[in-house]
């Protein structure tokens, strides 16, 4: 369990990462046509990339301990 919750935190935290630090998102959100959501998206991805850091830090921790 500790190891999908430690992939879930670090393939989210990258994720989000990539969203929050690059056009990704706003050029996808362009091209669908909803490019007036994207001025919201620092409202999401910011909280979105605090989570799944403190998963991966979470999980992290669990597995030092079980070791």
């Amino acid at each position: 369990m500790n190891d999908r919750l430690l992939k879930l935190g670090i393939f989210g935290t990258v994720i989000a990462a990539l969203c929050c630090f690059t056009p990704i998102l706003a050029v996808l959100f362009g091209i669908v046509g909803l490019s007036a959501v994207v001025g919201y998206l620092d409202y999401v991805l910011l909280p979105a990339l605090a989570v799944f850091a403190l998963i991966t830090i979470y999980a992290f921790i669990r597995r030092a301990r079980k070791t």
